[in-house]
């Protein structure tokens, strides 16, 4: 049973940089690393599953690489078909934006709850369990002590989420997801216990 591996964000060149489209960047920059080494496919679009797709093998374990092409909300609707057992969902790899982490921080995490994010919310419903394995990533500023300062009120929190990432920041994401990519290849080859362990 393959591993099914997600980048949330939102399909179109104007939210391509953006903040809220972490888990795309961060999975795009997996699959260059892992297409030196590995057997993938190019990037397909997948009408049924509305989704720009690639399939595969990282070491001995099969890949479905997945970047739904519907907008945020909407996210579970790519995966309702393709995840319809707990078996399958226990293989479900989701990478994403969080508020509620600093920019260059990251959390594995497995089985909690959607901390009030769309996309992940629409998963949830749509394949009905919570029981996936998350990877947060973080894109709040911080204070110079290096307390978490996330824009507050609805308004601001959407622009600063659908706001470009200023070079600064782009460097400190550069390095975050060169140990996400890690993580991700540890978690393929060794599972998420391990995963956890190591880079949590």
């Amino acid at each position: 049973m393959s591993y099914i591996i997600v980048g949330l964000g939102n399909p179109g060149s104007e939210y391509q940089n953006t903040r809220h489209n972490t888990g795309r960047l961060v999975l795009n920059a997996f699959y260059k690393q892992a297409i030196k080494t590995n057997d993938l496919s190019e990037w397909k679009t997948d009408k049924k599953l509305l989704a720009l797709k690639s399939t595969g093998k990282v070491g001995a374990e099969s890949v479905i690489l997945l970047q739904p092409e519907t907008m945020m909300n909407n996210s579970g609707k790519s995966l309702r078909d393709l995840v319809n057992t707990l078996k399958k969902a226990a293989k479900l790899v989701v990478i994403y934006d969080d508020l509620d982490l600093s920019l260059g921080s990251y959390k594995i995490s497995f089985n909690r709850g959607t901390g009030g994010h769309r996309g992940l919310e629409s998963i949830v419903k749509n394949i009905k369990t919570k029981a996936f394995t998350r990877i947060r990533v973080g894109i709040s500023p911080t204070t110079p002590s290096g307390k978490i300062r996330k824009p507050q009120g609805e308004e601001k929190i959407i622009t600063f989420i659908l706001g470009q990432f200023k070079p600064a920041e782009q460097e400190a994401l550069t390095k975050v997801v060169k140990k996400i990519s890690a993580a991700l290849f540890c978690l393929i080859e060794e599972g998420r216990e391990q995963a956890m362990n190591v880079f949590n």
